[in-house]
């Protein structure tokens, strides 16, 4: 069961989640002291911190599409092509995360 295309992306969706609900203290605390704010955007030029924003964007593509297979399993009548639901979210978060990428 662990080999269908379903789970992982559940495990994706439900990781996504996590992460993002993980994220927001810590996105709040930064807002917080963003008072110093040529301290901050200096901060902000990091690598790391450069890395936490596109896996942060691509968290809230992953969370993003996966929600909206959820919502198509559940108020669609089950047809063959929402096997491909998963490959659909997969795509849409990569096509952000890539987007993202190249727009640092």
């Amino acid at each position: 069961m662990r080999q269908h295309s379903s789970y992982w992306t559940f495990v994706v969706h439900r990781v996504s989640g996590i992460a993002l609900a993980l994220f927001l203290p810590l996105h709040f605390w930064t807002l917080g002291n963003a008072l110093q704010l040529d301290t901050f955007l200096a901060w902000t030029q990091q690598p790391l911190v450069k890395l936490g924003e596109w896996l942060i964007v691509v968290s809230l593509a992953a969370h993003l599409g996966g929600g909206l297979r959820v919502l198509a399993l559940e108020f669609l009548p089950w047809r063959d092509w929402q096997k491909s639901l998963a490959a659909a979210a997969a795509a849409l978060a990569l096509g952000v995360g890539l987007a993202f990428a190249l727009a640092l």
